[in-house]
């Protein structure tokens, strides 16, 4: 009974037609994708790029460039067409004669440290190891007025020294952050774990962010540590080898039978009775007669195929998707281009070679 007026039922009103509840199919886990998105996780950008992760994805990065004509020509032509020549320094004040003579003590300070051979080595390592360190030093061998240097390190000598590990709140792999999330001092090893040292030694300097030269790039937010930019290309690295390399042992397989002899009769028939799998030693230039009922013949071969340029065209140029190179310059092969097209396709691969030089 309602306190105020008469009793009044309550009404229920009822929706019109079904409740749409919208779903993404790519949310879904069925049979035919579960194991495609079985490795798919929820981890961190540092957690996911962790520092054993990140050891394993370097060593199989080096491998493949040291042993594959085609990564090693793609990290080279990039390092290249990055740095070229070096930086050079242009003064625009009104004093002509003292902005040639800058100019010029610039140029000869970076030949003295090798500058544009550091920076090559620097992006070459971005694409190996993900990332590239050098610590700003001062050098007083150096013959000129500015005694500031280079050195550079690898990725594995910046790493989290045993007695730090402890303390690892405002610490990721080597680098200790400040309260507002920003780079605050790197340890960095005085010997390389992979060195031919028979002790190693846990010994590491600790150098302020402002003498460190830490160049990567964070794919997400919170990224500490970088990544090769080739990891997506490693394992169309290894077909492409893969696929080759069968292809070559099928071709060998069919050219090493020199002659086959083989007979159209039945078993028992009328042909000579020969021990099957016997090998005869041939010689060149030779005429000489068949067994009754045998002829001679050759194994076809069928590898390569005609499609086995196209694939590997294709590998490729998926591989230098992930550097924004176009095929032409991967493969240094241009057959297939015209002038326009070539252009066309380079205008991506110069907007992100740009994007690199003023990248910090």
């Amino acid at each position: 009974m309602w306190w105020f007026g008469k009793n009044k039922e309550r009404k229920v009103i009822q929706p019109a037609g079904r409740i749409l509840r919208a779903r993404f199919d790519a949310a879904q886990t069925t049979a035919d994708n579960q194991r495609h998105w079985a490795n798919a996780d929820s981890l961190s950008a540092d957690g996911a790029a962790s520092a054993d992760v990140r050891k394993t994805l370097r060593n199989r990065s080096r491998y493949e460039i040291a042993n594959n004509s085609y990564a090693r020509g793609i990290v080279s032509t990039l390092a290249n067409d990055v740095v070229g020549t070096g930086p050079r320094l242009q003064m625009l004040t009104d004093d002509d004669n003292g902005n040639g003579i800058i100019e010029t003590e610039f140029m000869n300070w970076a030949s003295q440290i090798r500058l544009a051979q550091k920076l090559r080595t620097m992006r070459m390592a971005r694409a190996s190891d993900g990332e590239a360190f050098g610590i700003l030093a001062i050098n007083r061998n150096l013959n000129s007025p500015v005694k500031l240097d280079l050195r550079l390190i690898e990725a594995d000598q910046v790493t989290m020294p045993w007695s730090k590990y402890f303390n690892q709140q405002s610490q990721v792999d080597g680098i200790e952050f400040d309260e507002f999330g920003n780079p605050a001092s790197y340890f960095v090893l005085k010997n390389h774990p992979g060195s031919m040292s028979l002790v190693f030694e846990q010994d590491y300097n600790a150098v302020d962010a402002g003498s460190m030269v830490h160049w990567f790039r964070a794919e997400r937010p919170g990224q500490s540590r970088g990544i090769p930019e080739i990891t997506p290309a490693l394992p169309l690295f290894a077909q492409l080898r893969r696929y080759t390399l069968a292809v070559i042992a099928a071709a060998e397989t069919a050219a090493d039978f020199a002659a086959v002899l083989y007979t159209d009769s039945p078993a028992n028939g009328e042909a000579a009775n020969l021990e099957p799998m016997d090998v005869v030693q041939l010689e060149k230039r030779m005429a000489t007669t068949l067994p009754d009922g045998w002829k001679l013949g050759q194994i076809e071969a069928h590898q390569p195929t005609t499609t086995y340029g196209e694939f590997k065209n294709q590998i490729l140029n998926e591989i230098a998707r992930c550097l924004n190179m176009p095929f032409n310059i991967a493969a240094c092969n241009s057959s297939g281009y015209n002038y326009a097209s070539g252009r066309l396709d380079h205008q991506t691969y110069y907007k992100s070679r740009w994007q690199f030089r003023y990248y910090r």
